[in-house]
């Protein structure tokens, strides 16, 4: 079916629908780069007209407003129109949006159409999802967008919050010369980022989609290839802010724990985040949608974080949705959008591209660093799990947080080939900061029962040397302390940067570590064997005064807060062992 030609000949709100309804991801992939040519494709209505509408909104003549300005648009879209001019005043070059004559009315009429077979749609497919509620959300969006004052508003708001990120550019907004109908901004010359092939500036995007989504919660809600550029000194550009979106906290921290819980494979908890997202209802029958999410996850995440697919993901969860009437929030498209065009550019250049494995290490940093008690909550339920310290998992979220790199070099370079000296100093500069204290807590607290599970390990087997011991004296060590015992040895890989990738991968995965298959003697001489010479600890030592004076004061107060767990741990034991 020939739809450029079909669409071409309907005019310009035929274009704008297709176009948003493209932007929402509710038509087949077939149709896509059609409709991104219609974008380009639209034809300009009279300048004539529009230098008119200039005119008459500024209350100036167009000579007094500029010094030059192109004769023709030099790009037509479905609300309006742009031209290249000058200003008179400062010289400035700046682009000159125009609206579409009558295309508020023309519009209205659409989405009364729409809106309708929106209802008869969701009635005959017996949907739990209420379209209509997703296409008023959509046309609000669409009717604030008409009006050039809150795009301009939109613009530098994101340019305050944005602008600042190394290699994002947001064009500067001229409310002088900004009316509803009418919308005077920077010039930015640039590249489709879909038509080059740039990874680092798909790395920044993604930075920058991070911290609108999960920083921020004000986000781009329009990101197709046209509104995406790579100006020609390498920088990423956002343009066109009609449409913007607001995601609550409470929804930011939800997306954040449903990362991590699909990560993770606890598909249990991803059935309560889902309900927090507003994707399920409180009623759903959690047992069956745990079931049903691990049959549909388990395969996508089993090879790890960095080869999950967003559209996979997505794809795969289609059926599940349907089955237990999934409620699809008039955010979350918007939202899923602004990540899966990310993905869908860099994979037409790059088809291994995850930017769930780009986006990850970022929220890793954050579910680590963030004061909020929710976050908090969620990382101390992960990391304990029954009650036993998952050290597999710590590893996992600081080596990911690792790699939340923007720097060019380093984007290309993955920290799991980075010096272990590196990856040692940045795990202790982290611990050591502010951001770092409630991780740092929880490691100092592991320390000291790895320690006292160690000393009981030594000196149990010291007793077991001598003759008849074992008729009298009882068993020291617990199966706790062997589970300890051996954490505290992968704590001290960890900190010496010797743990072998194989180690690593096998801690990675999902079986759990902490089986009782090693009796605690052979562990007590592995946890020795860490460190056999000085040579192992020098590396360590020499990273010290490397740290930030901060870092180096609290790494001082360090071995009085563990001797004060080791003391309290001790008399505990011995009450419990008296008294009960």
């Amino acid at each position: 079916m020939d739809i450029g030609g079909a669409k071409r000949r309907r005019g310009g709100r035929r274009i704008l629908l297709g176009s948003k309804i493209y932007t929402q991801d509710l038509i087949p992939p077939s149709y896509l780069d059609e409709l991104s040519l219609l974008q380009d494709r639209i034809s300009p209505f009279s300048t004539e007209v529009a230098f008119n509408m200039i005119e008459q909104e500024l209350g100036l003549s167009l000579v007094e407003l500029f010094s030059e300005i192109s004769p023709e648009p030099v790009a037509a879209a479905s609300l309006g129109q742009v031209y290249q001019a000058r200003l008179r005043k400062t010289g400035q070059i700046v682009a000159v949006k125009v609206q579409r004559p009558g295309v508020q009315a023309a519009i209205s009429l659409d989405i009364l159409i729409l809106r309708f077979m929106a209802g008869l749609i969701r009635r005959a497919g017996k949907l739990n999802t209420d379209l209509q509620a997703v296409v008023d959300e959509w046309a609000s969006s669409l009717f604030r967008e008409m009006d050039y004052n809150n795009e301009a508003n939109n613009g530098i708001k994101f340019r305050n919050l944005y602008g600042s990120i190394p290699d994002v550019v947001v064009p500067l907004m001229y409310m002088k010369y900004t009316t509803r109908k009418v919308l005077v901004m920077e010039w930015i010359e640039g590249e489709k980022l879909s038509e080059v092939k740039d990874l680092y500036l798909i790395e920044v995007g993604v930075y920058c989609s991070f911290n609108q989504l999960l920083e921020c919660g004000f986000y781009h809600a329009d990101p197709h290839p046209g509104n995406l550029l790579r100006t020609y000194d390498g920088k990423l550009a956002y343009l066109d802010f009609g449409m913007t979106g607001e995601f609550k906290q409470e929804l930011r921290d939800g997306f954040i724990q449903a990362c991590l819980h699909l990560v993770n494979r606890d598909f249990d908890a991803l059935a309560k985040d889902f309900v927090t997202l507003g994707l399920l209802p409180p009623t759903a029958d959690r047992e069956a949608v745990t079931k049903a999410l691990t049959g549909v996850f388990q395969n996508a995440v089993a090879k790890g974080v960095r080869n999950i697919s967003f559209g996979d993901l997505l794809g795969n969860l289609g059926t599940t949705m349907y089955k237990f009437k999934f409620r699809i929030p008039s955010y979350f498209s918007l939202v899923i959008r602004s990540l899966a065009v990310l993905e869908g550019i860099a994979i037409s250049f790059n088809p291994e591209y995850k930017v769930l494995g780009s986006t990850y290490p970022w929220i890793a940093r954050k579910v680590l660093t963030d004061s909020s008690p929710q976050l908090k909550s969620s990382l101390e339920t992960l990391l304990y799990e029954d009650g036993v310290f998952r050290i597999d998992r710590l590893e996992s979220l600081l080596r990911e947080s690792l790699r939340a790199k923007t720097e060019k070099p380093l984007v290309k370079q993955q920290t799991e080939g980075t010096d272990s000296r590196i990856v040692v100093k940045e795990i202790l500069t982290f611990t050591l900061t502010d951001k770092g204290e409630f991780v740092r807590e929880i490691l100092v607290q592991e320390f000291a029962k790895g320690l006292d599970a160690l000393g009981l390990a030594t000196l149990e087997t010291a007793a077991a040397r001598v003759p008849f011991s074992a008729f009298c004296f009882s068993s020291l060590m617990t199966e706790e302390d062997i589970i300890n015992l051996r954490t505290f040895q992968r704590l001290m890989l960890l900190l010496l940067g010797t743990r072998r990738k194989e180690d690593y991968d096998n801690g990675s995965r999902q079986v759990s570590p902490y089986r009782n298959q090693i009796l605690y003697p052979e562990e007590l001489t592995s946890v020795l064997n860490q460190v056999e010479s000085i040579q192992d600890i020098l590396p360590v030592l020499s990273i010290i005064p490397e740290l930030p004076q901060e870092s180096q004061q609290q790494l001082v107060e360090l071995p009085a807060r563990m001797v004060r767990q080791l003391i309290s741990r001790a008399a505990a034991r011995t009450i419990r062992r008296v008294f009960l």
